[in-house]
């Protein structure tokens, strides 16, 4: 067996610090990505290595510990896996589509977390440490990233990877997987065609992002849609999409974008669906004053227990961005037409579990009533329908 592995099929502490010493002489940054070509050509220092075989059988492991994952790489090469959740050097989880699930990966200790934490980080343009004990990010690889170390988080480095689709689903192949009831599936291309401003909701990891995509993929290749995100994640198959995202603010507290920001630019470069990815603060205001004035087909996503809860969430969101209660519920009856509510069940598969549309009570506030579930119609289907034939749906 070579001397540069290892007896767990890692390669040798030893060898690693040398080699990272060895770049780090050459000028390449301790948390830098590195090429192949670069571990290649520090590995050859080595003494004893001989020949191409040597190098490019443990190259891989070595850029893995380097500049990749680690361990987590070939999770992350699964196409099955949604989510990487790293809770300790020994305690790594996967979600394959199924709920999630522990796996036999190993970190090498609680430091080794932490400097692949820090990398990422910085592999994103973020900063990771005693001052930013958190982070949030997209890497260039478009996994979005979430990293808290201590004191923050209680025992040690927490690491969460999203893995984006490798390619986005569209409504029939949710359809095909059972995510969505066939009444279901027709009822939300008649929304998307009739150009009915929607919100689609449903909890952490419940599959809103995906869906929505899958609704942006059914609008009209002549139309032009513009996506504002905090983090970009929609990457919906459409022939005219621009996406914005949102920047945080750099070591000297400078050059924040906001989401709201964002809003008010998507808003001047003449989008015909305005798409808010998240809507989770004051930029909520800017969208229902967007679907207010014309800007009809507006869509975005919210975190939401229930599809009934929707007009509380909105309230209490826009309220604390200096709306009255009484200015909310007027903006949000105007502006918006269905509700998409989309839940994990207990196998952890996703679904499509309600469509819901907007009424006003007698006080004047709103609610949502469920028109359709996968058991069938509920109380609001026939304003539903009467929605869907007003458009053209």
């Amino acid at each position: 067996m070579s001397r540069l592995a290892h007896t767990d099929d890692r390669p040798d502490a030893a060898l690693l610090e040398r080699v990272r010493s060895r770049l780090v002489g050459h000028g390449a940054a301790p948390n830098a990505v590195l090429s192949a070509a670069d571990v290649a050509e520090a590995l050859r220092a080595e003494r004893g290595l001989l020949g191409d075989g040597p190098v490019l059988a443990v190259a891989a492991a070595l850029r893995a510990e380097l500049a990749g994952l680690g361990p987590l790489q070939p999770l992350l090469a699964d196409p099955r896996v949604t989510d990487v959740l790293v809770n300790g050097p020994a305690d790594v989880w996967v979600d394959r589509g199924g709920g999630l699930e522990r796996v036999d990966a190993r970190f090498a200790d609680e430091a080794d977390v932490r400097r692949i934490a820090e990398r990422l980080a910085t592999s994103a343009g973020r900063r990771l440490d005693d001052g930013a004990p958190w982070v949030e990010a997209r890497l260039p690889q478009g996994l979005r990233l979430h990293a808290v170390i201590p004191p923050v988080a209680v025992g040690g480095t927490h690491l969460s990877l999203r893995v984006p689709a490798r390619t986005p689903l569209s409504l029939a192949q949710l359809a095909a997987a059972g995510a969505v009831t066939p009444l279901v599936e027709q009822t939300l291309r008649d929304l998307v065609a009739a150009r009915a401003s929607l919100l689609v909701t449903g909890g952490t990891g419940a599959g809103k992002t995906t869906l929505l995509a899958a609704l942006l993929g059914l609008v009209p290749d002549d139309e032009r849609i513009v996506i504002a995100e905090d983090t970009a994640e929609l990457d919906p198959d459409h022939p005219h999409v621009v996406r914005l995202e949102g920047r945080a603010a750099n070591v000297e507290g400078a050059g924040e974008v906001q989401l709201r920001q964002l809003v008010r630019q998507a808003l001047r470069m003449r989008p015909d669906r305005l798409v808010v990815g998240e809507v989770r603060g004051a930029e909520v205001v800017d969208l229902l004053a967007a679907l207010n004035t014309g800007h009809d087909g507006g869509s975005g996503t919210l975190h939401a227990n229930a599809a009934e809860d929707v007009p509380a969430r909105v309230e209490a969101l826009a309220t604390s961005a200096g709306l009255s209660r009484e200015a909310v519920a007027s903006q949000l009856g105007a502006a918006l037409d269905a509700v998409v509510h989309v839940a994990r069940g207990r196998d952890g598969r996703r679904h499509v579990a309600s469509v819901g549309v907007l009424v006003r009570r007698r006080d004047g506030l709103c609610a949502v009533v469920e028109a359709l579930s996968p058991r069938g119609e509920g109380p609001g289907a026939e304003q539903l329908a009467s929605l869907l034939a007003r458009a053209g749906g």
